[in-house]
């Protein structure tokens, strides 16, 4: 897996790994560009059995290419399961067309579903009856009411359910994937480059100048939502305090030493985009972020 992936993600693969005496392979990746290809394919052979890779980065919104890491991973037979959050609702994604298997994502990020919302997964089909996920519940019993003795799995994707849905959450998710449906993930793509080319924009005649610099891959097309903006600066700790306490801008802090930007197509305007950066630029050239504690600045 990428060494840098989010975190959740490389603990659970850590655990199972531990728990089973396998070996656990951390790729390296670089925090502003992401994980080389290279780097993978430099690993896979025949000992490799799962790929766990996030399709975006969390810090810096790099956005891999799916089809050709599942062709790199299943010339060697090994799976690949996506951690797809970063990406739904925000770019074009085509699971059975990039030959993925497995997926797994949440809808509280550009799907607009907010804190507590459902997650998701993804199984192709012709393997939905072959794998069982290792938490056996209730909901995905055959003959669920029988209460048999004995734990067997129904045949399609509803064995990896657990125990009662969150009706209140799927519920409220219900309008919110309405919306992104009406408004198509094409034009939610192409606003998002444009939003991108706005901030990268901005963010070069007025930042720049100021210590700041890119902290993800450009031009915008690189990046998953394309208006996701991570900024480097040596003091992004405070500058981020600054910002949602004194300008009202508020930006994600993301070790080490960056900033980052989420301009969620759907509910972000471009003036919005000019109105931030432009809070930003005033308090670092005013300084008015120096009084704030350094606090994170220096975890990694």
């Amino acid at each position: 897996m990428d060494a840098e992936d989010f975190p959740t993600n490389r603990y659970i693969v850590q655990g199972l790994a531990e728990q089973r005496g396998l070996r656990l392979v951390r790729l390296p990746s670089e925090l502003d560009g992401g994980l080389d290809l290279d780097a993978l394919r430099s690993a896979l052979n025949g000992d490799v059995v799962l790929v766990v890779l996030s399709l975006v980065s969390y810090r810096s919104g790099a956005l891999l290419d799916m089809a050709q890491v599942n062709d790199l991973a299943h010339a060697v037979g090994a799976r690949v399961v996506w951690d797809v959050s970063h990406a739904a609702g925000a770019v074009p994604v085509d699971l059975a067309g990039a030959g993925a298997e497995l997926a797994v994502g949440c809808t509280y990020k550009y799907l607009n579903g907010g804190p507590g919302s459902p997650a998701f997964l993804y199984v192709r089909r012709d393997l939905q009856s072959r794998l069982r996920q290792p938490v056996w519940g209730w909901y995905g019993q055959r003959g669920q009411f029988e209460m048999g003795p004995d734990y067997d799995p129904v045949p399609g994707i509803e064995r990896f359910l657990v125990s009662t849905p969150p009706l209140v959450s799927l519920a409220a998710i219900d309008p919110a994937l309405a919306l992104v449906e009406e408004a198509g993930l094409a034009r939610i793509r192409a606003k998002g480059l444009r939003l991108g080319r706005l901030a990268d924009d901005l963010a070069d005649a007025w930042l720049t100048p100021l210590g700041f610099r890119p902290a993800s891959p450009c031009p915008p097309e690189r990046r998953g939502s394309g208006s996701h903006l991570s900024l480097y600066h040596p003091d992004a700790w405070r500058i981020c305090q600054a910002l949602a306490a004194d300008a009202k801008v508020l930006c994600d802090y993301r070790v080490p030493d960056r900033l980052r930007i989420g301009l969620s197509p759907l509910v972000t305007r471009f003036t919005d985009v000019w109105d931030a950066l432009a809070r930003m630029r005033d308090v670092v050239a005013e300084g008015a972020y120096a009084s704030r504690p350094a606090g994170l600045a220096r975890v990694t």
